[in-house]
């Protein structure tokens, strides 16, 4: 919830705003609260500063300029216009509001208050400390850019408008967290997005009443997004500016949120989880091939184990062609069971190489994979299929682009065994039944998540099925409800 700003304004003695400033944020107990006193032509001005989140050049420079008045100027009575045209630099502005200065100084800009002036000048001077942009982790490309969101939301903003130069194209900055006052950009293109849309997201981030926000955008996530318990991710997470822009294009809003290298593309589809940037940097036919690829691995992930376990526990359901399929060795442990715990020792090597330095994951890998593996066969507790068609769901689970959707994907597929293991073929049957059933109730601020396939659009579906190529993508997709239809130009001339 936003804060009242005018509750306490800027006082024309500055000995009053001082007295504010320490009282309320604590200027000369913290070390990082930068202060500094000046006298230009007899008047009192004070400047407050936060090291660490503005250029101390800049903080220096405008010092100089400052302390240069007294030796150039004589008109005492413009003091604040004169100080107002010597601050060089690109962003000034006023404010008549002490808690919007200290709110505007914690985020890293100068806070300039001028005896007998009932105003403040604030100067934009943020230099937030971080990485350079580089390729994000979990989505690489054999081909295309190598550059990826940072936790510096100034840098995110700009990476995005390199790639679209439209005037139209906006940035809203919103705040958020009673004490983190986090930055939270709301980014689309104000002639292509649903302006209903945009109202309501942003009137989700203004009704959010939380101290603050540490974990940045996963806490606005649960904020805004109607959901509760329900695993499957309802928007779509990219550290990668291309495909973000990419769906700004296609209508999507954009939050990008202060110290996260993640933005977060809403509202989106099971299908939209599915897509990876690399089928779009091949020919069109090569990315289809690497999208039903994909589908299958992603398919495999949640469908195969259940699968083989019903086959397993009931050969009769096999035809004589597939008799092959099927442990040969029961062994010591149920098969159900045998299951479960390698589905549970894979995740615990997930875990555990998350928490290892990198020079030892792969090390600890190849133990666990050959070692482990081997010695569980030799001794009777897993049987060879077992350990070959776990690893293969657990391929699948990391061939999904997106992350979220492959830890809702293995929870799935976790309880379509165990029902399949306690009841066989019914259990099967009515889990996945229900697994389904589940999916198309799920909606994405309003948008059905299994879009196109319910309610069904052929179109759509076409272009989810095969990369078309882009100049037959003549269409945006019709769940976004943008205001213009046609990707391309030409296409509104015909």
């Amino acid at each position: 919830m936003q804060q009242d700003k005018n509750k306490s304004p800027v006082y024309a003695k500055i000995e009053k705003n001082d007295a504010y400033m320490k009282d309320e944020i604590g200027v000369g107990e913290s070390f990082d609260l930068g202060f500094r006193e000046l006298t230009i032509l007899k008047r009192k001005v004070h400047l407050y500063y936060l090291t660490g989140l503005c250029d101390s050049s800049v903080v220096l420079q405008i010092i100089r300029k400052l302390v240069d008045i007294n030796d150039k100027e004589s008109n005492m009575k413009k003091v604040p216009e004169i100080i107002e045209n010597r601050i060089v630099y690109m962003q000034v502005n006023k404010t008549e509001s002490l808690d919007e200065a200290v709110d505007q100084m914690l985020s890293g800009l100068i806070v300039i208050f001028v005896d007998g002036v009932k105003y403040a000048f604030v100067v934009d001077t943020r230099n937030y400390p971080g990485r350079s942009p580089e390729e994000p982790d979990t989505e690489h490309v054999v081909r295309g850019s190598r550059d990826g969101y940072t936790e510096n939301i100034i840098e995110n903003t700009a990476l995005t408008r390199r790639r679209i130069r439209d005037a139209r194209l906006r940035h809203e900055m919103l705040k958020v967290g009673e004490r983190s006052k986090t930055d939270v950009c709301l980014c689309y293109i104000k002639d292509i997005a649903n302006e209903g849309l945009v109202n309501e997201v942003k009137e989700k981030i203004n009704n959010i009443e939380v101290d603050g926000v540490p974990m940045a955008d996963k806490t606005i996530e649960e904020f805004i997004i109607d959901r509760k318990w329900k695993p499957y991710p309802l928007v779509r997470y990219t550290e990668r500016p291309d495909v973000a822009s990419t769906h700004l294009m296609e209508g999507h809003i954009l939050l990008i949120v202060d110290t996260s290298p993640s933005v977060m593309i809403l509202p989106t589809t099971f299908f939209d989880h599915l897509q990876h940037a690399e089928e779009y940097r091949e020919t069109p036919a090569l990315g289809t091939f690497i999208r039903w690829t994909r589908y299958l691995a992603i398919m495999a992930s949640i469908f195969l184990l259940p699968v083989w376990l019903l086959f397993a526990l009931d050969p009769t359901l096999l035809p004589g062609e597939l008799s092959f399929v099927g442990p040969k060795d029961e062994g010591t442990v149920p098969i159900a069971l045998q299951i479960i715990l390698a589905d549970l020792g894979v995740e615990f090597l997930r875990m555990a190489a998350i928490h290892t330095p990198t020079p030892l994951s792969t090390a600890m890998g190849l133990i666990a994979a050959v070692l482990i593996g081997q010695i569980a066969i030799d001794v009777g507790m897993f049987g060879p299929e077992v350990i070959l068609y776990v690893s293969v769901s657990a391929i699948g689970i990391y061939v999904t682009p997106s992350y979220e959707l492959g830890v809702a994907n293995k929870m799935a597929r976790f309880g379509l065994v165990i029902i399949t293991g306690l009841f066989g073929l019914v259990g099967f049957l009515i889990a996945t039944t229900i697994y389904i059933l589940l999916l198309v109730r799920l909606k994405s601020i309003r948008t059905p998540y299994m879009w196109p396939l319910l309610p069904f659009n052929p179109m759509a579906m076409i272009e989810i099925l095969f990369r078309v190529p882009m100049p037959y993508s003549n269409r945006r997709p019709s769940f976004v409800h943008p205001k213009n239809d046609y990707r391309q130009p030409s296409a509104t001339k015909q």
